[in-house]
């Protein structure tokens, strides 16, 4: 056996630690997202075991992401519980058209700042709407509502002494988590996320505190496929927007992940297109069994190459371990306070929201931090697929904006003809500031306009510049010369 997997020591150790990690991930982003716990061990199932059996990025880890919960939780809101299979089924189905059409490796050229953004709208909303949880109270629907409701949340929680007891489970497990890293090395080999569970837990069963645990309803009872009533939904126009994000946030957090996973090890690289085509297939699996959607994910995959695992086999027996503990001991999650998993994804969610990068961005690109901080904002006050748009649609034009980039410098000797020097590029987004210079020159005076340092040279801006020309002529004794470059591009 040893011969045949020289690696099989390793990965069975990283196995276990990615286990550990995923177990309480899994059920808070499955609480979080307002579906049975039991689903987000399923979706860590089917990432463990059919996506990680497949080819792609072989040491990246796939399971319910906090990325999505927002996203899940609005449309289970919106579309009810029975649809979300169908979502997820056909995200997936989508995903591997994109794929086998080799259009994985187009998500890389997503701004990294819409990326960030996204990440950090979604940790704000995650925070928001976790800290209610973690007081026992129901949060507002939107995110926005979320945020401006907390003064009064803090209000009803310090009159409640059942609040106020959650609270402190919840702030309990923050603070292990933070406290943890700083631990010697043996200990954190107990992963920090199921030690501040572990914890929690134990106070709530000994003390016998008045907090919420987690409602288990069974493996098999939580599965259900989507029926005809939930297919019949795809005629709605509202649940194809719904799948379009869907499919394109988890496939760009997924590569995303698997660049970044990619700088960890020496291994193998990721093959994007195979990548995108096996979270494809594991989402397509997922949604027929009615679970949540699937990532990759970057704390998982972490921590697996972290624990020295060598090759896909690790994660394959993570998830191996997931199913044999939602299929034996299914009954501990019934344990589980969930101020707790309110606590962890509290913390996570503060991970989510990039403040180094945006203080470094602010200082060097300030254009690229007021994109992200924009696309962060219209998350919040709007929902998650049209804030990543507005992000996206900020970039283009940024982008457009800085190629089209121009240069008008005015000679004036006091004798002579005005010389006028276009270089750069000129677009119709610049047409208002070179006719405005244009215009301002005196009409009794003869013009040199010189476009032979243009590199680019559009339709609006050609016929803006010879109207002006045919302007400033017929005035009598002031005529324009222009001086056209040799090769311009001009559409």
């Amino acid at each position: 056996m040893l011969t045949k997997h020289p690696h099989l020591r390793q990965d069975f150790a990283a196995s276990l630690v990615v286990f550990l990690v995923a177990l309480p991930l899994c059920v808070g982003v499955a609480v979080a997202s307002g579906v049975p716990a039991e689903l987000g061990l399923v979706t860590g199932i089917v990432g463990g075991i059919v996506t990680g059996l497949m080819r792609g990025s072989s040491l990246q880890v796939s399971g319910p992401a906090a990325g999505l919960t927002v996203l899940v939780f609005e449309a289970v809101n919106e579309f009810g519980l029975p649809a979300l299979g169908v979502i997820v089924l056909v995200a997936g189905l989508i995903q591997l058209v994109m794929g086998a059409l080799k259009l994985g490796r187009w998500f890389r050229a997503i701004s990294v700042s819409v990326v960030e953004g996204m990440l950090a709208g979604i940790g704000l909303v995650i925070i928001a709407g976790q800290l209610y949880s973690a007081a026992g109270l129901e949060a507002p629907a939107s995110g926005l509502d979320k945020i401006l409701g907390l003064p009064g949340a803090v209000v009803d929680a310090l009159g409640s002494t059942t609040a106020l007891t959650s609270l402190a489970v919840g702030a309990g497990t923050i603070a292990v988590l933070m406290l943890w890293k700083k631990l010697p090395s043996k200990a954190q080999t107990v992963p920090g996320a199921l030690a501040a569970v572990l914890l929690a837990t134990l106070v709530t069963q000994v003390f016998s505190l008045s907090v919420t645990t987690v409602e288990v309803n069974g493996l098999l009872a939580s599965i259900q496929p989507p029926g005809t009533d939930a297919i019949g939904e795809l005629s709605d126009p509202a649940l194809f927007g719904t799948i379009i994000a869907f499919t394109l946030i988890a496939s760009a957090e997924s590569l995303f992940s698997a660049a970044a996973v990619d700088r960890l090890h020496d291994g193998p690289r990721t093959q994007y297109d195979k990548e995108l085509m096996a979270q494809g297939v594991g989402n397509t699996v997922c949604g027929a069994l009615g679970a949540l959607p699937m990532t990759a994910v970057i704390v998982r995959s972490s921590a697996n190459v972290q624990a020295g695992a060598r090759t896909k086999a690790s994660r394959v027996m993570h998830g191996v371990w997931l199913l044999l503990f939602a299929a034996l001991l299914p009954s501990m999650l019934a344990l589980i306070p969930l101020p707790a998993l309110a606590g962890i994804l509290v913390h996570a969610g503060f991970k989510l929201i990039p403040f180094r990068e945006i203080v470094s961005l602010w200082r060097g690109h300030r254009g690229e931090a007021l994109i992200l901080v924009a696309t962060a904002v219209s998350i919040v006050v709007v929902n998650m697929f049209e804030g990543v748009l507005i992000g996206l649609a900020l970039s283009v034009v940024k982008t457009a904006w800085e190629a089209s980039h121009l240069r008008l410098e005015i000679i004036d000797k006091g004798a002579g003809p005005i010389q006028a020097h276009l270089s750069g590029n000129a677009t119709f987004l610049r047409l208002p500031q070179i006719l405005d210079s244009l215009e301002s020159l005196p009409q009794d005076r003869p013009v040199e306009l010189d476009l032979s340092g243009l590199h680019h040279l559009d339709h609006a801006c050609r016929t803006a510049l010879e109207n002006w020309a045919e302007r400033h002529s017929a005035v009598g004794t002031a005529p324009v010369r222009v001086t056209v470059p040799v090769q311009v591009s001009a559409p």
